[in-house]
């Protein structure tokens, strides 16, 4: 079983930065591809990024590529998704998710097997 937790989330206003981090609680975590996804109201959750067991490969939406870097740090056992730029359509509830395997990329929410409990990111005008 692998537990997630997302933090970092919060208020900022467009053009602002954020950084979201996501600990997973198991010791083989450079076993495992990561994943950000998110879910604004009223819509389907969508992928954001994905970043391979080593962190050698990584792919992004379009509408984010240049604004979020994705990352992991495997000796902490810790994901991240820098973001910059934050434009009000980027206002969602983010997830992240892990995928045990060494494939890539995972863009499908179905190829996942642990999923956090999200964390709210507000963006205003």
């Amino acid at each position: 079983q692998v537990q997630l937790v997302e933090s970092g989330g919060g208020l900022v206003q467009a053009g602002g930065s954020l950084r979201l981090s996501c600990a997973a609680s198991v010791p083989t975590f450079s076993r495992y591809a990561m994943g950000w996804f998110r879910q604004a109201p009223g819509k389907e959750r969508e992928f954001v990024a994905t970043i391979s067991w080593s962190g050698g490969s990584t792919s992004y939406r379009d509408s984010v590529k240049g604004r979020f870097t994705i990352s992991r740090d495997n000796a902490k056992n810790t994901m991240y998704l820098q973001m910059n730029s934050l434009k009000p359509e980027d206002t969602a509830v983010y997830y992240c998710a892990s995928k045990r395997g060494f494939g890539f990329p995972y863009v499908q929410e179905y190829e996942y097997d642990y999923w956090g409990q999200g964390t709210q990111v507000t963006v205003s005008s």
